[in-house]
This record gives structure tokens, C-alpha cells and sequence, in this order.
């Protein structure tokens, strides 16, 4: 495993083009784009204000970038670096804007969600779409780009509208049986929407593209309901994380909860294999010490390596008590993900902060808990096989993987905490977000990782 040299960021905003030949970061008002194999800056962009938001167009030929402060939205061409398109939602301000799936139309929500702006950039013309919801997810686009629905909220109720994205023609229009709809995101094939209510009752409702009810799923009642919710790669599973600490999947024959997975304090099954992460204290010899140290020698001393070890059981993992009074309490699974071959789904219950849960979707069980010396900021699947990357905000970062997990130092002067990543569309390299810098970590193939990861220590 190697690391580039760090380079300057600002807001975490790191992204690599969807063809997988550049990489895009934002300094302040400038942006950045690289080639991703030799990182030598290709193009430097200066926008008229602080950049908030980035985003690729679906060819990499354009990329997005917003300044919601101003109402503004900048887009720039690599092919054709002169040319460049402004747009100014002006005194209806703007807080959030996306490509559609044809990298030539930019969506622009309005303050207040008063409306959303179609904006062409090969005709110049302008649409607008009513009554958006403001919500947690409230515009999803089918895989394949051609549909686009949208949660509404007219008349103190919760509708989806589903668009033609080639002509933005409304194609369907149904109401949603819900008290506040929170989000929607359609299946990765297309042919199911999703809709969920908010934490304060359980509701899911699955619809077809003609917006018939499929089926409506409730677990409890009385009760804080869905944290988060996430479709496997297949199409075949839809994962509902919830506040009571458990992850409930449905199947796509029936719609039926096929099976729940806990996440209890204590483990006692003796077929899941616990790792914990463990300092990794270096030797130095007491006899050839000087002071002050070097500067080499203090940075490894205030910055300690760390390893994966295996707990016996049982094994209690370290809880946090939620604060029962307050909006947004940190208990439930709050973050959930599939692996690309959807064999493996990834999960971290919010008042056990430290640990990811990663369990066997062909089995229905847990496979492995990864526990942390500090809690787990975020994690993401590798897009080409199941190999996990994970950050705690921490100057490390860990890799879990079938053939076992490691623990990697992030080398250079000075601390760099990890607080965000990104995956290559490779999955040959790993963008690693700091505060005020990024740098890309270059993993190696198949088998050498395969060895790497079976060593379970720190050097990968």
C-alpha cells in the first residue's frame, strides 16, 4: 500500500470523475482537476465565491459547482476550458443543485423549496417543477437515467411525482400514505420505489412505476421508527435500519421481513469473529533516546500505530447512553451499506458508536464486528469486491476484507485525521479527506492484499 503527497482542500469536497480519469478538489474558491494516474494538475478553475458543493456530470465532461450563499451555480467543460455557463437563481436563493442523469439539464432547488429549476444547457430553456418536499431524500433518478421521481408536499399532504427525464413530462402523480414522508429511492433496477416515513412512525411503502401500492411494511408502533434504509446491489433485499437497534431486511418476491439482525452490547455467538482494535506501542530503546527527540521520533510517539486482535468471547463492546430528551438521540442504526456483489451488508448501531457490524447476506448471520479505540465516522464498499474501507477520524485508515482487516498509519509531517473517503470506480485507490488536505491511498491487486490483510497488524 502506497500514499501520494498530501495536497490543499477545503469542505471535504474530493471527487473523482464517474469514467475514473479525474479527480476534482476545491480550494476556497478554486477547482482543482487532476489526472488521477500521474495527479499533475489539469485544469484550475476560479469561481466567484466559496465553493459548498461539487458534482461530476454523468460523461465527466462538465463539472458542478455551487455557491449557495450566493444563489449561484458555476459549470465548467474540460474539453473546452474556455467555456463556461452561470447561473443565478438571484432573490430565490438556492440550497441544493444536481445534475440529471444526462449531464445537460441542472436541477436547482429554491429556498424555502418553493420550487425546483430545470435548467438546459443546450437549449437555454428553463422548467420549473412545484411543491417540492423538504426532506432527507427527497429526488432519486432510476440507474438507468430514465425516470425521475420527486416527494411533494401540497396541502398538508405527501405526494410522488415520477417525470420523463427527456422531456421532464409528468408521467405519474399519486399520494403517499404517509404523515411526513422523509425520503424515496427507487430500486438499482428501476421497477420499485421506496418511500418512507419519519422516525416518529414506522411506515415503509413500496410503489411501481405506474404507482401502484406494492406492499406497505410496519415492524412496531409507539415508537421512534426508521433511521436509515438502503436496496442491495441486486435489487433483491431492502434494509431498513431502526431506532430499537436492529436492521430488518425485505425481500423482493414478497416484500416480507425474511430476517432482523440485533446489535446488542454483548456477543456471545461463538461462530462471529470479533476484532479490536489494539495500540501497537513501538520499541525504542531507552539507551539511544535524545531530548528533545527528532521530529521524526516525536511525531511516531504522539501518533501511534495500531492493530487488529482477535477477542476471545464473549465480549462487550463499548455503549454510549443516549440522551432520552433531546431531538436526534444517537441510538439506532444510523448508517448501512451493501457491498457491490450484495453478499455483505455493513452496519453501525448509533449507541455503539465504535463498531461495524458486517453480516452474511447468503447466510443470514453475523460474520464479523470490527470494534475501534474511537467511534466510526463513516465507511464505504469497494465498487469491484467486497473489501471495506472504514475512518474514525482518526490519522489511520482500516481495510476488512473476507481474508481478514488491517490497520494503516497514513504517513506524513504533522497528524492528518481522516474525517471522509472515497473509492476509485477502480477500486484501485482510495481518496482520504481531511480537514484542510487530501491525499490518494493506492492499494495493490487481488492477492497481494488477500496476504496483506491475512497479517491482521499494521503494515499492509
Amino acid at each position: 500500500m502506497n500514499f501520494s503527497e498530501s495536497f490543499k482542500l477545503s469542505g471535504l469536497l474530493c471527487r473523482f470523475s464517474p469514467d475514473g480519469k479525474y479527480l476534482a478538489s476545491c480550494v476556497q474558491y478554486r477547482l482543482v482537476v487532476r489526472d488521477v494516474k500521474t495527479l499533475q494538475i489539469l485544469q484550475l478553475y476560479t469561481c466567484l465565491d466559496q465553493i459548498q458543493h461539487i458534482e461530476w456530470s454523468a460523461d465527466s465532461l462538465f463539472i458542478l459547482c455551487a455557491m449557495y450563499r450566493r444563489g449561484l451555480v458555476q459549470v465548467w467543460s474540460l474539453e473546452q476550458p474556455e467555456w463556461h455557463c452561470k447561473i443565478d437563481e438571484g432573490s430565490a436563493g438556492l440550497v441544493a443543485s444536481c445534475w440529471s442523469p444526462d449531464g445537460r439539464h441542472i436541477l436547482n432547488t429554491t429556498e424555502f423549496h418553493l420550487r425546483i429549476t430545470v435548467w438546459s444547457l443546450c437549449t437555454k430553456s428553463v422548467s420549473y417543477i412545484k411543491y417540492p418536499k423538504a426532506c432527507q431524500q427527497g429526488i432519486t433518478f432510476t440507474r438507468d437515467g430514465r425516470y425521475l421521481a420527486l416527494a411533494e408536499r401540497r396541502d398538508c399532504r405527501d405526494y410522488v411525482s415520477i417525470f420523463v427525464c427527456s422531456d421532464w413530462q409528468l408521467l405519474r402523480h399519486f399520494d403517499t400514505d404517509t404523515q411526513d414522508l422523509t425520503g424515496i429511492e427507487w430500486a438499482p433496477n428501476g421497477c420499485v420505489l421506496a418511500a418512507w416515513d419519519s422516525c416518529l412512525e414506522y411506515k415503509v411503502l413500496l410503489y411501481s412505476l405506474d404507482g401502484r401500492l406494492l406492499s406497505a411494511y410496519c415492524a412496531y408502533e409507539w415508537s421512534l421508527g426508521i433511521k436509515s434504509v438502503a436496496w442491495s446491489p441486486s435489487s433483491q433485499f431492502l434494509a431498513i435500519g431502526s431506532y430499537d437497534g436492529k436492521v430488518r431486511l425485505l425481500n423482493h418476491v414478497t416484500w416480507k421481513m425474511i430476517t432482523e439482525f440485533g446489535h446488542p452490547a454483548a456477543i456471545n455467538n461463538p461462530k462471529a469473529v470479533v476484532y479490536k482494535e489494539a495500540e501497537k506501542i513501538p520499541e525504542l530503546g531507552l539507551g539511544h533516546l535524545s531530548f528533545p527527540p527528532p521530529r521524526a521520533m516525536a511525531g511516531a510517539l504522539s501518533t501511534s500505530e495500531s492493530k487488529y486482535e482477535i477477542a476471545s468471547g464473549p465480549v462487550s463492546l463499548q455503549t454510549l447512553k443516549p440522551v432520552a430528551d433531546r431531538a436526534n438521540p444517537k441510538m439506532g442504526v444510523g448508517m448501512l451499506a451493501f457491498s457491490s456483489d450484495s453478499y455483505f451488508l455493513a452496519t453501525r448501531n448509533d449507541n455503539v458508536p465504535n463498531a461495524v457490524w458486517i453480516w452474511d447476506i447468503q447466510k443470514l448471520k453475523l460474520f464479523v464486528v470490527l470494534e475501534h479505540m474511537s467511534p466510526v465516522r463513516t465507511f464505504q464498499w469497494d465498487p469491484q469486491q467486497p473489501r471495506l474501507a472504514i475512518c474514525t477520524g482518526g490519522s489511520k485508515v482500516y481495510l476488512w476484507s473476507p481474508a481478514g482487516c488491517v490497520s494503516v498509519q497514513v504517513p506524513g509531517e504533522g497528524d492528518f485525521p481522516v474525517l471522509g473517503l472515497c473509492w476509485h470506480l477502480s477500486g484501485d485507490s482510495l481518496a482520504l479527506l481531511s480537514k484542510d488536505h487530501f491525499c490518494l491511498c493506492f492499494l495493490e491487486t487481488k492477492e497481494e492484499v488477500g496476504t496483506a490483510c491475512g497479517q491482521r497488524d499494521g503494515h499492509a
